[in-house]
């Protein structure tokens, strides 16, 4: 163990001083220090409001798509398409149930209004249109599935990674969130 001597009087005093162990501290402390750095650096991203490629005099506007949203009123239904929060059509379907609790009329309503909006028609385009349906948190399990089977009723012809011809669901369904 290294030490100084202070000595008795009788003996010399050891001056030396052990350096080895202040040399293994000062390297693992600039090891830490530059490890440390370089994760702050990673860590970091650099940003600015310049886009590259672009001219000040150049903007770019990003169409937002339409969106079906089916509002699942208590008589009725309500098919609206939106655009960025715009209305672009509305119509009211009759909450008409078969015995089979299905809606063939809101069916047949939704590939209407996906024939005459939708925006994913061409068959090499394997995209679907979006449906935001609307219903009340209370609503029976039979009707929420028979208000989706009605969504899901509207199919488009997709050309598949492997050439064949398929029939795919024209919409995809998300719940909304109220």
């Amino acid at each position: 163990m290294a030490g100084i001597g202070v000595g008795n009087g009788k003996s010399g005093v050891n001056r030396e001083l052990n350096m080895i162990p202040f040399i293994d501290l000062l390297m693992v402390t600039l090891a830490f220090l530059l490890i440390t750095a370089v994760w702050t650096s990673y860590s970091r991203m650099d940003l600015n409001a310049q886009v590259p490629g672009l001219d000040d005099d150049e903007v770019v506007v990003e169409e937002v798509p339409k969106v079906l949203h089916l509002y699942a009123k208590e008589g009725s239904f309500v098919l609206a398409w939106k655009q960025a929060g715009t209305v672009l059509s509305e119509t009211r379907v009759p909450r008409v149930a078969m015995a089979d609790g299905s809606y063939p009329g809101l069916a047949e309503k939704i590939v209407v209004e996906w024939k005459e909006h939708g925006l994913h028609m061409d068959p090499a385009d394997r995209g679907q249109d979006r449906c935001v349906l609307h219903i009340d948190d209370g609503a029976d399990f039979g009707d929420i599935v028979a208000t989706m089977d009605a969504i899901y009723a509207a199919k488009r012809e997709v050309i598949a990674k492997s050439g064949a011809r398929e029939q795919r669901t024209a919409f995809n369904m998300v719940f909304s969130t109220q």
